[in-house]
């Protein structure tokens, strides 16, 4: 069914037209909030990881993989993001037709052994396959259900409660790299990773008990991935918008601390960038959502990738070896950039029916992490043109951002009209 105002699909419809705002949404309760409970805990392991690519890819970069390229360690990283994504199309499709359980649970084990096998790898293929194949596989059986439960419980305040959940990429990112800053010098990097394994074993638990969905199940979504929605505009022109934040938005993330590095900041500092990054994200991740929810969800990513693409090409740009000015992008870019994560799967939502969240969630994401994978790497190859600077991988992430801009509004034009203050 399509909403008369928008002429998008009524997120309170099922696909066989029952109307489950009859049921109401709860919008807030002890049930409702014990399941953005459940998917914060789910969320910390994946999205903590993602949020600490700049530290890993850092500190690989410098101690097991010494021997090869900024651009070469980019990959493993760059696969981590593309399999997390890629990973989400089917998870969400069985979360639709099955309910959480199904791929909570073997995300939960699979993350734990993923990061356990990592703690013991020192070889290029070793961190590749535990850390990218297998980390980056659970990670996306746990960030599109996830998301998608909290969808069953909140309509109208779905953007702070998604918001409110996705800070958990945000916290993950600041312990997680207070762990390798201050315990991987005492007892060693293995361990580190060990005990972030531990916490994550303990949120998982949590997760699995906690989480689960409220409308009934559709019945009529065939566990298999589905690209034919983008044959319609509204749900394709909203999928390139996401793919191109999603493409930009890790650059900033993962080289900010070999940029730092570069310029002649110590080891403990430039690894510090990273908690800085994410002491940003956590308000960045619930706030926008909040305004979100007020204003219009499209209209917010059209400000957040706008200032993101500011602050890179004239912040970052201009920073050179301030460490002020480099702080202070860290934190302004950390904040601006939460609602890449937080938002788009709301997004998604407003093109989409409610019990196809995870379906189209997923298939969105999929998409999106062809440019995860290729983003990396590809700022690392232009780092490496550059002769090792890097003004040409800042100019490359700050474009992208601004193009991802332009993308959510037209992707909202072809939602809501081309009205300026369209709330939409």
């Amino acid at each position: 069914m399509l909403d008369q105002a928008s002429n998008v699909p009524c997120p309170s419809m099922t696909s066989g037209g029952t109307d489950i705002s009859d049921t109401g949404y709860p919008e807030g309760g002890l049930e409702a909030w014990s399941v953005v409970l459940g998917s914060w805990c789910a969320m910390v392991p994946p999205m903590g990881l993602l949020n600490s690519l700049g530290i890993l890819h850092a500190w690989t970069n410098n101690h097991q993989l010494s021997d090869y390229s900024i651009s070469s360690v980019g990959w493993i990283y760059g696969a981590y993001g593309f399999f997390l994504y890629a990973a989400g199309a089917q998870a969400g499709l069985i979360f639709d037709t099955y309910g959480p359980k199904y791929v909570i649970i073997p995300g939960s084990i699979g993350i734990v052994v993923a990061l356990v096998c990592f703690s013991f790898s020192e070889e290029y293929y070793q961190i590749f396959l535990s850390f990218s194949l297998l980390g980056g596989l659970s990670a996306g059986s746990l960030f599109t259900p996830t998301v998608s439960c909290v969808g069953h419980w909140f309509n109208k305040r779905r953007g702070y409660a998604t918001g409110v959940a996705c800070t958990a990429g945000g916290v993950g990112g600041i312990i997680f790299p207070l762990i390798i800053l201050f315990a991987a010098p005492k007892i060693g990097f293995s361990w580190a990773v060990r005990i972030i394994a531990f916490l994550s074993a303990i949120l998982c638990c949590i997760a699995c008990l906690t989480l689960k969905t409220r409308l009934p199940r559709n019945k009529r979504t065939s566990a298999s991935v589905d690209f034919h929605p983008l044959r319609h505009k509204k749900y394709a022109a909203t999928t390139i918008a996401v793919f191109l934040v999603e493409f930009a938005v890790f650059i900033p993330i993962t080289y900010i601390a070999s940029y730092s590095v570069h310029v002649g900041l110590n080891t403990t500092l430039s690894y510090a960038l990273i908690i800085f990054v994410n002491l940003g994200a956590v308000p960045g991740r619930f706030l926008p959502g909040l305004i979100a929810d007020r204003i219009g969800r499209f209209n917010v990513m059209v400000l957040t990738s706008i200032m993101c693409a500011i602050l890179t090409l004239a912040l970052w740009l201009a920073s050179g070896k301030h460490i002020a000015a480099i702080v202070c992008y860290a934190v302004f870019f950390g904040f601006w950039s939460g609602a890449a994560i937080s938002l788009t799967p709301v997004c998604i939502s407003q093109v989409c029916e409610t019990d196809d969240l995870g379906k189209r969630t997923g298939t969105t994401f999929t998409i999106a992490s062809v440019g995860t994978l290729t983003g990396i790497p590809i700022a690392g190859a232009i780092q490496q043109q550059d002769q090792g600077d890097y003004w040409g991988l800042i100019v490359f992430g700050g474009v992208l951002h601004a193009a991802a801009a332009m993308a959510f509004a037209i992707a909202r034009g072809f939602c809501a009209g081309w009205a300026l203050w369209t709330k939409f």
